[in-house]
């Protein structure tokens, strides 16, 4: 049988190990969360997410007719507002730290995060 002190020792040296990785993982992450809204495939806005203080909005006009409102929270991004046929977009929700981008097909817009090497997330 294993004595107690031993059992402490262990113990212990998983405490420390748990500790340490939690701190790790504090440290890696992100000053901040930057999204960037392309239109074929041009960026035409980057918003620092963590950097929004109030709720605001803006409207964007699709090449070929037709408007997309994105609302601005602070931490997150959402299409609210679409004249698109089947408003998926707006069905998809806010963009927070998920790696899965807001896309409106017909007006050629994807809202997606900042890759931290300076590329969007969307695959080229």
């Amino acid at each position: 049988m294993i004595k107690t002190r031993t059992w402490v020792i262990c113990i212990a040296a998983a405490a420390v190990m748990l500790a340490a990785l939690s701190l790790l993982l504090l440290t890696s992450r992100k000053d901040g969360t930057v999204v960037q809204v392309i239109q074929d495939g041009t960026v035409i806005r980057e918003i620092d997410l963590s950097r929004v203080s109030q709720e605001y909005s803006f409207e964007v006009e699709g090449p070929e007719g037709g408007s997309n409102t994105v609302l601005v929270q602070p931490g997150r991004i959402c299409i609210s507002e679409a004249d698109c046929p089947d408003r998926t977009c707006v069905h998809q929700g806010w963009l927070t730290d998920q790696p899965v981008p807001i896309v409106c097909l017909p007006h050629r817009l994807v809202i997606a995060l900042k890759d931290p090497a300076g590329s969007d997330t969307v695959s080229r």
